[in-house]
């Protein structure tokens, strides 16, 4: 087979002897002012991150963890060490996470319905689902 260029096909690449070489990252720099879809790699990033739903407790797992609490008030001025599972809602989408900490209470603010550790922590006791005290 014959073509027009049959004569410059195999011939080597011209390089200038004025200009260095561009090297790729600024070859690849010169299109990046025309990404049109700027954020999109976040958005998909956020879209992917999952998140869990609040898990509901049954009416024998709501008595248990009252018990606790309430031994956990008769015990505060000792500021229990005590270790926490609860439920921490996502800003940004539906859902949220569970954490663990460990850690002395300070307070337990019922009209509030919170936890106040001596870290600073707050947390709302609707959202806690394991309450374990440490010896």
């Amino acid at each position: 087979m014959t073509g027009p260029y049959d004569d410059i096909l195999d011939l080597p690449h011209p390089t200038s002897k004025k200009h260095p070489r561009m090297s790729m990252a600024a070859r690849a720099a010169q299109f990046a002012p025309f990404a049109a879809l700027t954020g999109y790699g976040d958005a998909i990033k956020e879209t992917a991150r999952l998140t869990a739903q609040q898990l509901e407790l049954d009416e024998n797992e709501k008595a248990l963890l009252n018990e606790k609490l309430l031994l956990l008030r008769q015990h505060l001025t000792e500021h229990p060490l005590v270790t926490i599972t609860f439920f921490v809602p996502d800003t940004k989408k539906a859902g949220g996470s569970y954490q663990t900490i460990t850690g002395s209470v300070k307070k337990l603010q019922e009209y509030e319905r919170r936890l106040v550790m001596n870290d600073g922590t707050i947390i709302p006791i609707d959202s806690i689902i394991e309450l374990y005290e440490e010896s």
